[in-house]
């Protein structure tokens, strides 16, 4: 019988399975000679800008090592007690597999007697398989089964040696509690490494894998230490151990609950959810990691892949100990920043008041971010951060910074058509009036005191299609349908929903003189072998002459100056410029501020639906919010953020705009 199974795998067992042996023998030849093994699914790593971990994705936690990085005493366990025989039979032991499956179809039991090779066998199957029918295929209680098993068994013994089937069968194996192969198991067992498991620890380790819940040690310690003790037995029958070392090994216990260490498996148990869930946004959408979405998503949950993004640690915590400081999660307001890094687009911190969760005063929304993916909020309206973006049009249509325009405390532009760049619009009724100073200004004075009634008379001047456009080259759109901006008569006090994220890069493009770069977050993306895989790559592109933004850069700066609605919040030797924004009935308050080494936009605003209720007496960091304004509760975030992710950093400053910009006023 034996002679015959190992000639022709069926023929003698053809009467025990219900099959004829001519049809058995004929399904069988139909069978590939070669095992096909798919990569085993293996864990991704998202990391911060400094290598720190952000997340872990996984289907099966799974990290992969070679055999020379598992401890002898694991090998001797697993073999000991699984397949005593295995370097010296073939691909199957026929003395165990007969006496199984004889016994088996005498008495109706299911007794083992399976190889290593032929259980690395059945789990590549089932880890090869991708539907419902292929996973009751792969684990069907049939004799068919089995000799296919066997077949492919002999195929792996011809392909492979003997130390190669070991390592691909303790990589691939089943640890119980969520573990898969030997070095995730140690590690959440143990807290160690696969080469660094004692004799006691490799015998529990090895014993779990013939039933990986039954002998879980976290939530079954008693049958766990029964089925250690008996690997240890055999591994002393088998000679591996002495007696002394048995006796030791078994008085150890079996397992330390506090030294367990559990994975976290995805962004929501991420240190920085909100960050993670948009990064993973991004990675869904790269065509690299698969033809679709599902394929991207499986990839990034079995691939093995390390993706390093742009978030800097240091940066983010400035930024959270910010938001700590100044809000509450109990709020009936939210806050959000975030910080970019002129001139490559880097994404470096990103962080709200209300923590993530489905919980009460908890969100699973990103107010940082645009409407792209489900966690997005898609913005608030900006107010007059807008009019860095008509003082760009002016300068670049030549109109120095000093130029003068009489601001009255209230204007009627009532029908007054505005150029667009398809004809004009107008307001057929819009009195627009001034919430600070007016009088006579220059662009500076005018933005320094964040003067309306000038900003809508240079708007006037310079056509809505020049600083819609500038806008749009500087990455500003509808953060909630994804549309450009409407070009609409009170474009520079705010239009549409933009976001912090939104803000914060289109500012550092005035910061790094003019280039533009798209915010990147996804710096590198590596398979399990360090090759590298296609990822979008920095983007920046000179979109407003260098004059243009050192022209823009002078009248921003005045903005923190004494006086000034940021002056208040200017600090240290920097040289830094930034605007305030308010929205009608107060809704937001912005702050987007920057230095030539970083940028970063802050926001206030109510986020509860319906909107209807004005921010006077919303609370902020407990306290009713007594006057919300762009530089008095949206800028105090702002600050103390820059101040402390600026430390260490090196100085630099503005260049000085040429005297064309500069008209009569001093550089």
């Amino acid at each position: 019988m034996a002679g015959a199974l190992v000639a022709g795998l069926v023929v003698p067992l053809a009467g025990l399975t219900g099959f004829g042996s001519e049809e058995v023998v004929d399904s069988l030849r139909g069978l590939p000679q070669q095992l096909t093994a798919q990569p085993p699914d293996v864990r991704t790593r998202i990391l911060a800008d400094d290598g720190s971990l952000i997340a872990t994705l996984y289907d099966e936690n799974r990290v992969p090592v070679g055999l020379d990085k598992i401890a002898p005493s694991m090998r001797q366990a697993i073999v000991a007690i699984e397949d005593s025989r295995f370097y010296q039979h073939g691909a199957l032991d026929l003395q165990g597999t007969l006496r199984a499956m004889i016994r088996n179809h005498a008495d109706g039991t299911q007794q083992g007697g399976s190889s290593i090779t032929q259980q690395y066998v059945k789990l590549t199957l089932l880890e090869n398989a991708r539907t419902p029918a292929e996973q009751r295929a792969a684990t069907a209680p049939t004799y068919q089964r089995k000799l296919t098993e066997l077949r492919y068994a002999i195929a792996v013994e011809q392909q492979f040696s003997k130390d190669e089937i070991l390592d691909k069968y303790l990589n691939l194996a089943n640890f119980g509690d969520g573990t898969y192969g030997v070095q995730s198991a140690a590690q959440h067992y143990f807290g160690v490494n696969a080469s660094q498991l004692t004799l006691p620890e490799a015998a529990m380790l090895a014993g779990i894998v013939k039933n990986p819940s039954g002998y879980d040690p976290v939530s079954n310690p008693m049958p766990a230490k029964d089925r250690r003790d008996t690997v240890i037995a055999r591994m002393l029958q088998l000679g591996v151990i002495s007696v002394a070392e048995a006796n030791t090994a078994m008085r150890t216990p079996v397992i330390d609950l506090s030294q367990v260490r559990t994975v976290p498996n995805g962004c929501a148990n991420s240190p920085y959810p909100f960050y993670c869930e948009y990064v993973l946004s991004k990675l869904l959408q790269n065509p690299a990691l698969g033809d679709t979405v599902q394929e991207r998503d499986r990839d990034l949950k079995t691939g093995g892949l390390t993706i390093r993004t742009s978030l800097d640690p240091r940066i983010q915590a400035a930024a959270q100990r910010s938001v700590d400081e100044h809000t509450k999660p109990t709020d009936n307001t939210i806050a959000a920043i975030t910080v970019v890094q002129p001139g490559t687009g880097l994404v470096e911190a990103m962080v709200q008041s209300k923590p993530y969760g489905e919980g009460r005063d908890e969100t699973a929304y990103n107010y940082n971010v645009e409407k792209s993916y489900a966690g997005g909020y898609g913005g608030f309206q900006n107010g007059s951060t807008m009019k860095a973006f008509t003082i760009a049009a002016a300068i670049q249509q030549g109109i120095p910074i000093d130029y003068k325009i009489n601001s009255p405390q209230q204007i009627d532009l009532s029908g007054v058509r505005f150029r667009t760049c398809d004809g004009s619009t107008r307001d057929l009724n819009y009195q627009p009036q001034n919430s600070t100073r007016s009088g006579d200004f220059t662009m500076v004075d005018a933005a320094r005191y964040s003067v309306n009634t000038y900003f809508l008379q240079l708007s006037e001047k310079t056509g809505l299609c020049a600083p819609a456009t500038i806008a749009a080259k500087l990455g500003m759109y509808n953060a909630q349908t994804l549309k450009p901006l409407d070009q609409v008569v009170s474009f520079t006090l705010g239009v549409g929903y933009v976001t912090p994220l939104m803000l914060s890069d289109a500012y550092a493009t005035f910061a790094a003189r003019g280039v533009y770069c798209q915010p990147l977050l996804v710096t590198s993306i590596t398979d399990q072998a360090g090759k590298a895989i296609a990822t979008p790559a920095e983007s920046c592109k000179q979109v407003l002459q260098p004059w243009v933004a050192d022209g823009v850069n002078r009248v921003l700066s005045a903005v923190m100056q004494p006086g000034g609605t940021g002056g208040n919040l200017s600090f240290g030797n920097w040289d830094l410029a930034g605007k305030t924004g308010t929205i009608n009935n107060n809704l937001a308050v912005w702050f987007s501020g920057y230095t030539p080494n970083l940028a970063a936009a802050a926001v206030v605003a109510d986020a509860t639906p319906p909107y209807t209720n004005l921010m006077f007496g919303h609370q902020l960091n407990g306290q009713d919010i007594a006057d919300p304004t762009g530089s008095g509760t949206a800028g105090p975030l702002w600050e103390s953020a820059m101040r402390e992710a600026l430390q260490g950093l090196p100085v630099e400053r503005f260049v000085a705009p040429p005297s064309r910009v500069l008209g009569s006023l001093p550089g």
